[in-house]
Order: structure tokens, then C-alpha cells, then sequence
């Protein structure tokens, strides 16, 4: 019976999948309405750190924050749904992205380390990416428990090639030989165990984050860029994009720079769309541990 609901709701995911854009932003429209208006979906959880996170502003504010990130979710998973059967054409013309940093990479046949978090539809630019660079795309991901849904979504991830690689074996595969210079991609702004956090503050509090990408960052000795992904305010369903430098010799820079450089440029980000970033997780439910060591810490480094 199990089997057969979930082959049951695939049919549906695709069937979504080929509605127009028009028809899939009023299903959108309905489901938010039925999750966050009715069902009150982690409505303490957005709402708590969007107060926290932005402590000088009102209720007033605060709720039309998350009114507007309700409609946001919303929208990036049915867009989601969509990029089953998007075209190639449709999607390159949904991201506004200079891409001319990469290809310069490319040229020197340099592997680049990208690093992101969840801002706007991170599903659409990853796509996006493998239909429009010349690097291989290389995406770091967490799998679903249900074989049949992991079956799905990671189809529609490796669409136009994208290579998808688990947390768990992420340095060993970053580590493998590829046929051309590929782009190893982490979203790096989940929560993560709090003994092994590098800790700063972000959003105005004490927070954990995922030490990996300076690891794979090292052992690769590859240039590591900040990827953001904005909504176009004009325009449901497009997105802008930019790409910042942030080193060019990661065996050389302070430990955990890397990461206090990503979490700077995601943090204004942020500021600057406030409803564009992931609010429904519970970012913040570790507590900074005391008497933390050197390593968890910005400190500078020797080269390896």
C-alpha cells in the first residue's frame, strides 16, 4: 500500500511538473494558504528568528517579513516540481547570472570550490548550472529516506549532467580525477553538530557552522567563490545571481576565513531580502558551546 501512494503521488509530481507557470503559482497560492494560513506550519520557528535576527525591527515588520517568505517557500517547491520537465531554453532565461568569472577558471583549467546557502531557489540556479557552464557541476546534497522520492528529485537534479555527491562522501569524491575542471558546490548554512562547528555571530547571534568546506577547500587548493541567488522583485519565478571571490589560495588564509567570509556575504544578503532565505529552519537550536578550542575559532594558520 505504501509503494503504491508513493508511485501514486510521483504521477502527481509530474503532472505538476507540466502545468503552465501561471497554473503552478495559483496551486502555490492554495498550498501556502493551507500550510502556513490554516496549518500553521513552524510559524513560531520563522517568526522567533526573524525576531531574533532582526531585533530593532517591530511586529508589524516582522510579520509582513514572513508573510512574504511564505509565499517564497511556496513557490520554490513547486518551481522545484517544474524543473522535471522545464526546458533547457526556459530555464537559462529564469537566472540573470554573469558567468564570466567561471569560464576565466575554466580556461586555466582550474577546479573552483562555490559555496551558497538557501537563498531563493537553490534547485533552480544548481540546474541552471549544469545547462549553462563549462565546468562539471559537482553537488553536495542530503539524501531522502525514501528511495522512490531520492529517485525522483536526484533525476531532476542530474538533468543536464550534474554530478550529486552525499555529505558523507563528499571529500573523498571531491578528491576524484574528473574528465574537465569541475565546480564543487555546498549549500553551508544548515545546523551543524556543535563540537565540531566552527562559531561566529551571524544575524546577531552565537552560530555553528559546517567546517567541511574549508577541508575540501585545502585538499583541493582551489579557488573558493560565495554564490547568492536573489529573487527579481519584478518578476515571480526569476532570479539574479552574483559570484564573489573570496580566496584564491585557501592553504594559505586564516582558518575558518573561508567561512566567516561566506557567512558576511550571506548575512547582507539577507539584510537586503530579508524574505528570500530559508526561515522555517531551526538554524539556531544548538547553543555555542563553552571554552571553545582554537580550531573552532578564526586563528591563523601555517600553509599545509
Amino acid at each position: 500500500m505504501k509503494a503504491f501512494t508513493t508511485q501514486l503521488f510521483l504521477m502527481l509530481l509530474n503532472a505538476v511538473s507540466k502545468l503552465s507557470w501561471g497554473a503552478l503559482y495559483k496551486l502555490s497560492d492554495i498550498f501556502r494558504f493551507l500550510i502556513f494560513d490554516i496549518g500553521q506550519y513552524r510559524k513560531k520557528v520563522v517568526l522567533n528568528n526573524l525576531r531574533n535576527s532582526f531585533p530593532a525591527s517591530d511586529e508589524q515588520t516582522i510579520h509582513a517579513i514572513a508573510a512574504k517568505f511564505y509565499r517564497n517557500f511556496t513557490d520554490i517547491m513547486f518551481e522545484t516540481i517544474k524543473l522535471k520537465s522545464i526546458t533547457r531554453e526556459d530555464l537559462l532565461a529564469r537566472i540573470d547570472l554573469d558567468v564570466s568569472i567561471l569560464d576565466r577558471y575554466y580556461e586555466k583549467n582550474q577546479n573552483l570550490v562555490v559555496v551558497a546557502g538557501h537563498l531563493g531557489n537553490w534547485e533552480m540556479m544548481n540546474l541552471f548550472g549544469s545547462a549553462r557552464l563549462r565546468h562539471q557541476m559537482v553537488v553536495v546534497y542530503h539524501e531522502l529516506q525514501n528511495d522512490a522520492f531520492e529517485n525522483w528529485f536526484k533525476d531532476v537534479r542530474t538533468r543536464f549532467g550534474t554530478e550529486m555527491v552525499t555529505m558523507k562522501e563528499a571529500i573523498s569524491k571531491a578528491m576524484q580525477p574528473r574528465d574537465r575542471p569541475f565546480i564543487f558546490i555546498l549549500i553551508n548554512d544548515q545546523s551543524p553538530v556543535p563540537e565540531k562547528a566552527f562559531w561566529t555571530k551571524f544575524l546577531h547571534q552565537d552560530t555553528g557552522v559546517f567546517r567541511g568546506v574549508e577541508t575540501i577547500a585545502r585538499r583541493l587548493n582551489s579557488p573558493v567563490l560565495y554564490m547568492a541567488v536573489l529573487k527579481n522583485e519584478l518578476k515571480r519565478g526569476f532570479y539574479r545571481g552574483y559570484f564573489k571571490l573570496i580566496t584564491e589560495t585557501p592553504k594559505q588564509v586564516p582558518n575558518n576565513s573561508i567561512l566567516q567570509a561566506q557567512i558576511g556575504f550571506m548575512e547582507k544578503d539577507i539584510i537586503d531580502q530579508p524574505d528570500n532565505w530559508l526561515w522555517s529552519h531551526k538554524r539556531w537550536k544548538h547553543k555555542k558551546p563553552e571554552n571553545l578550542p582554537q580550531s573552532q575559532l578564526l586563528q591563523e594558520i601555517q600553509s599545509e
